[in-house]
C-alpha cells in the first residue's frame, strides 16, 4: 500500500521509511508510530518526529499523565527516552546503508522542570564509512518557551551491519 516493505527493507530502513512516509498527509505521525512500536519501550512516550535528515532530528512530545512523575513534570526517564530517539534517528538517518547504530552510553543534565510540549532537538556529524566507531551526539530538550530544560550525550556505536 505504502511502496515498501518494512519488515524486508535493505539499506537504510530510517533514511528510507521517512522518506516515503514523510511527504504523504498523516505520514509523519505513521513513521513516528512505526518507530515506537519496532523499539516498544521508545513507544510508551508517543514521540512525534517533526523533521529528520541527515544529522538533524527534531522530535516532540506531549506533556501528559502517562509522562509524568509526583512533582507535576514530565518524569526524568521520559526525557532520557526522548533524548536517546532523537539522537539515534539524527545520526541512524545518515549512515551508510551497510551500517547500524547501537546506543553505548547515554548521559542527561536535568536544567529545570519540564512541563508542556517538549521538543528534542539533534545536530550531529555523520560517520562517513561503516567502520566500527563510537560518536557522541547531543540532543537538547526544550519547552514552547525555548528554554533547555534537559542536556543529554548520547554515544552511538556505529559499525558494519551483521550478515545473517
Amino acid at each position: 500500500m505504502l511502496g515498501f516493505d518494512l519488515v524486508n527493507m535493505q539499506g537504510n530502513m530510517v533514511r528510507k521509511a521517512w522518506d516515503a512516509l514523510s511527504p504523504i498527509p498523516g505520514g509523519k505521525a505513521i513513521f513516528s508510530k512505526v518507530i515506537g512500536q519496532l523499539a516498544p519501550y521508545t513507544g510508551t512516550i508517543d514521540a512525534r518526529v517533526i523533521e529528520l535528515g541527515p544529522g538533524y532530528a527534531r522530535v516532540q512530545m506531549r506533556d501528559r499523565r502517562g509522562v509524568r512523575n509526583h512533582l507535576q513534570s514530565v518524569h526524568a526517564i521520559a526525557l532520557l527516552n526522548l533524548a536517546e530517539v532523537s539522537s539515534g534517528l539524527a545520526i541512524n538517518y545518515g549512515i551508510a546503508d551497510d551500517a547500524r547504530g547501537i546506543l553505548a552510553g547515554l548521559s542527561i543534565e536535568y536544567l529545570k522542570k519540564a512541563r508542556g510540549l517538549l521538543t528534542a532537538e539533534t545536530r550531529c556529524e555523520i560517520p562517513d564509512s561503516s567502520e566500527r566507531a563510537e560518536y557522541t551526539v547531543g540532543a537538547d530538550i526544550m519547552n514552547t518557551a525555548g528554554e533547555v530544560v534537559a542536556r543529554a550525550a548520547a554515544r552511538w556505536l556505529i559499525g558494519p551491519k551483521r550478515r545473517a
